[in-house]
This record gives structure tokens, C-alpha cells and sequence, in this order.
């Protein structure tokens, strides 16, 4: 049996940074789905295939491999057949193409079939666009994680500086709005909160606020699971 915490919500609403620190906090497994897609995307670009060649793009998702692993430090490193493209699935390359990628509906279908089977019999903490419409619509725990345009930019912009990708606030901030209305008007798995889902506005909330608040809301849900 798992006990489900899915964290959903736009891009750079710091859905990957909060579930990271309440998965560690509490000890639930976390998966970063937002990722796999991000490897599909660098495989596409790989190959040179352009997104109109979707019968190419579904036919290759049977060729690639990829794998989730932990390093000594405990933090998750994907593997795009057998080769480390932790770093590289975070390039400006790869954010002007996930979204598309993700909405061609055999790739978001094999994705979420991948997420489900990481998490069969695990108490996980996923991310992502539809984890708690789509890929665990009977989550224990629904939270959608929202802030303005320009807040989740000047985030996604930090997160690039450290890790050294270089791109400027406009740039992201651009491709943030442009992933907002593809997300949120897709035909597949479109982006909203669920019915039941509690909504959190970080705009104005530190990560440490934000990651308290989820932690006592999945306390609260696993006590009762408890008794």
C-alpha cells in the first residue's frame, strides 16, 4: 500500500525545491516526474527530430532508456541511456521544447505509466502538472503550489545561476508565460488545480513557510491514516 502526496502546480513555483525538503523531512521517496519528460525532450533533440515528426518521437520513447538514481549525497540523478543528463536536461535547449514534448498524449501516457510504477508500494512525494488529476487522482494528499509569473522567473533564474546556466530574467520569464498557456490549455493533461486539492500562493511565502505548511498538512492526513 503507498501513501500518495502529489505536488502540482505552473513552472518555477517551486514544486521541485518543496517537495525535495518534505520528502527528506518526512522520509517519503521523492520523484521529480517533470524530469522525464526532460529526458524525452533532450532524446528528441538528440536525434534531431522536429515536433511535427510525432510518429518518429512515440516510436523512439520504445529505444530509450531511462533510470533514476541516488548519488552518495542522496540526490536524484537521471540517466538517459546509461548516461548522466542531470545537468544537461535543465539547458535552455530542452525548456523551449519540454512543454511541446509533454503534450503529445502517447509520450504524457508512457510518462505517467513510468511514475506510477516508481511508486507502486512506496510513500511518495511527486511533482508535476496533473499528478493529482492525472497520474494519482486518488492521491491521499493534493496540494497546488502557485505564484506570479515573474516571482516563479526571479526563482528559476536563481536555480539556473547555480548550477551555471546562464539565461537572462527576460528569457525565462518569457518562457514561463508561454509554458503557462500550453499548459493550461492542453488537449492531454492540461494543467489545474484538482477539485481537492489545497491551493498555496508562495508568492510572498518563503521556502521554509511554504515547506512547514505542506508538512503539517501531510502530518495531519497521515495521522488520520494512521488511526
Amino acid at each position: 500500500m503507498s501513501f500518495i502526496v502529489a505536488i502540482d502546480g505552473p513552472a518555477g513555483s517551486g514544486k521541485g525545491t518543496i517537495t525535495k525538503i518534505v520528502g527528506e523531512k518526512l522520509g517519503l521517496v521523492n520523484i521529480d516526474t517533470g524530469a522525464t519528460y526532460r529526458c524525452v525532450t533532450l532524446a528528441v533533440i538528440n536525434n534531431k527530430y522536429k515536433l511535427e515528426e510525432t510518429e518518429k518521437i512515440v516510436n523512439l520513447l520504445n529505444k530509450i532508456k531511462i533510470e533514476i538514481k541516488k548519488d552518495l549525497k542522496g540526490e536524484e540523478q537521471f540517466f538517459l541511456d546509461g548516461e548522466d543528463v542531470s545537468k544537461e536536461i535543465r539547458t535552455p535547449k530542452v525548456n523551449e521544447l519540454v512543454s511541446q514534448i509533454s503534450h503529445i498524449p502517447e509520450v504524457r501516457e508512457r510518462m505517467a505509466d513510468f511514475q506510477r510504477n516508481i511508486a507502486q508500494g512506496k510513500n511518495v512525494i511527486m511533482e508535476g502538472r496533473d499528478i493529482g488529476t492525472n497520474v494519482f487522482p486518488n492521491a491521499n494528499v493534493k496540494i497546488y503550489l502557485d505564484a506570479t509569473p515573474e516571482e516563479r522567473a526571479r526563482r528559476r533564474q536563481k536555480q539556473n545561476e547555480e548550477k551555471g546556466i546562464q539565461t537572462t530574467f527576460e528569457e525565462i520569464l518569457e518562457n514561463i508565460k508561454f509554458r503557462d498557456n500550453n499548459d493550461k490549455t492542453s488537449k492531454v493533461a492540461p494543467l489545474k488545480q484538482a477539485e481537492d486539492a489545497i491551493y498555496l500562493d508562495t508568492s510572498e511565502m518563503t521556502i521554509e513557510e511554504v515547506s512547514e505548511k505542506i508538512i503539517s498538512i501531510v502530518n495531519e492526513k497521515l495521522n488520520k491514516v494512521i488511526k
